[in-house]
């Protein structure tokens, strides 16, 4: 992948702390992507997404009032295909098997364990948007 398409890259941070919205962010700007809006719930992200049109999405999976897995289910029935067939991320500092057994069947891109690392933000993304 060419580095002007992953620097033009519109990315969507879904996390309901604060500080980790705030490193992911920052995380994305030291790897060369600026255009990046953040959502603090699924609720709002499905908000966002009509308007922003991210290509990828990073989200927290365990938040209030709609987490990850709910936010992905309802990505994944919209019924706008761009908005169904959007590639996501999930990243949360739980690595159980029970959460990334809900997680992985719904078609993501990866499970980063936060906080992510720049390196492997950067591949998980790259792998995503080929």
């Amino acid at each position: 992948m060419s580095n002007i398409t992953f620097s033009l890259a519109r990315i969507l941070v879904v996390d309901d702390d604060p500080v980790m919205r705030e490193f992911v962010v920052n995380t994305l700007r030291r790897i060369g992507i600026q255009q990046i809006e953040v959502a603090t719930d699924g609720a709002t992200a499905l908000r966002t997404m009509v308007s922003f049109k991210p290509d990828l999405v990073l989200t927290d999976i365990h938040m209030q009032p709609m987490d990850g897995i709910a936010f992905v289910q309802q990505l994944r029935k919209h019924s706008n295909p761009l908005v169904s067939g959007m590639k996501v991320i999930f990243m949360s500092a739980d690595a159980s098997s029970e959460t990334l057994g809900q997680a992985l069947p719904l078609g993501t891109y990866g499970y980063i364990v936060k906080p992510p690392r720049p390196e492997t933000l950067k591949v998980k993304i790259e792998q995503a948007l080929k």
